[in-house]
């Protein structure tokens, strides 16, 4: 049991009403149950839904008045609201240990507490930290190290030879360590460049479902510290991500692409290959990077270019079916006025010479 009490601490909040309220889970602000609690991430939601929201408590701002019901104020109420949803988090759904169908390699080193689902197949050589989970159907290939407290959801491949950090998260279906897309073409058909390269995955990864980081072909391809990856996104071979990046959805790095910290891609986004992007750059939605990126950029567009000139020209193409029925107007009206200076010069033909 959880009162709002033992929520403002964890999130370090200023408490306005009962500590003792009896906090029995949480929903969005619009959905809410009574009993639940819920947040309003600006002054702007909270008017919004404060007078018909069903939740027993809300986080708000910490500038937030005449809330109506108990609630938190905090600097940041979307954080504090992270904070309370790991509290509610069940645990992952894995009995504790080893399954008896799962097949573990003999020279295969496990940590403490380690949880190991059924029909996982864990390879000779590797390394599984302390108090990790391995769900059902996992493949850790040989001589593939996975550190401490990582939690690896069902189906997923971790390919031979590959390294993965602390605390790190990879959803259903994901595929770490697969070959690049690298081929010699000939007349006589293409040749397959074997990748004998690895994957590097640091500390507090996070990688969606069905997602892939293919393995470098000589050398690394890298993931750095802290930064997420969503559902449907391929990282090429030799990529160099860097930390707390953040690719959502159905996104694309090419092969040997260098990527900043702290560079966010969005859905379903693309980056050529051989490219650099710098730090703190976005990429909006759908946008496609052809060249090299300073620290800082935002753009967009199918190629990207920068936001505001972007936008202007998406404003321009707008125009373009008036700008059409404007030209074709105008050529009628210069038809006419050919037409009419063409009769002008016969009439001046037809007017007799000055004979004087």
């Amino acid at each position: 049991m959880r009162t709002l009490g033992d929520l403002a601490k964890v999130v370090g909040g200023e408490l306005v009403g009962s500590a003792d309220l009896v906090i029995e889970g949480v929903s969005p602000i619009a959905e809410a149950e009574p009993g639940y609690i819920s947040f309003a991430e600006n002054l702007r939601v909270l008017d919004k839904y404060k007078d018909t929201t069903q939740a027993a408590a809300l986080i708000v701002p910490k500038e937030a008045k005449d809330v109506g019901r108990p609630h938190i104020k905090v600097d940041n109420p979307r954080l504090a609201f992270a904070q309370v949803l790991k509290e509610f988090a069940w645990p992952a759904d894995v009995p504790a240990g080893i399954h008896p169908s799962a097949i573990i390699h003999e020279t295969a080193e496990l940590g403490d507490d380690v949880t190991i689902g059924p029909g996982v197949i864990v390879g000779a050589g590797a390394k599984i930290g302390s108090r990790t989970i391995l769900m059902a159907a996992c493949y850790i290939g040989s001589h593939t190290t996975i550190g401490d407290d990582c939690l690896i959801y069902p189906r997923v491949c971790i390919r031979e030879r590959v390294q993965i950090g602390n605390r790190v998260i990879i959803h259903a279906g994901a595929v770490i360590g697969d070959d690049g897309f690298g081929f010699v073409s000939l007349p006589t058909g293409h040749v397959k460049m074997h990748h004998i390269g690895t994957v590097i995955i640091h500390d507090d990864v996070e990688i969606g479902t069905n997602s892939a980081v293919e393995r470098g072909t000589c050398g690394a391809t890298v993931i750095g510290k802290g930064t997420k990856i969503g559902n449907l996104v391929q990282v090429g071979h030799n990529v160099k991500l860097g930390e707390h990046c953040l690719v959502v959805a159905m996104s694309g790095i090419s092969g040997s692409a260098t990527v900043g910290n702290w560079v966010t891609l969005a859905g379903q986004s693309g980056v050529a290959g051989h490219l650099t992007i710098g730090d703190n750059c976005v990429v909006a939605a759908r946008g496609l990077v052809a060249g090299d990126l300073p620290p800082g950029s935002f753009v967009s567009g199918f190629p990207a270019r920068p936001h505001r000139e972007n936008m202007r020209a998406i404003a321009a193409q707008r125009k373009v079916p008036e700008l059409m029925q404007r030209v074709k107007e105008l050529e009628k009206q210069v038809a006419a006025l050919m037409k009419g200076d063409a009769a002008l010069l016969e009439a001046a033909d037809e007017i007799p010479e000055d004979e004087s």
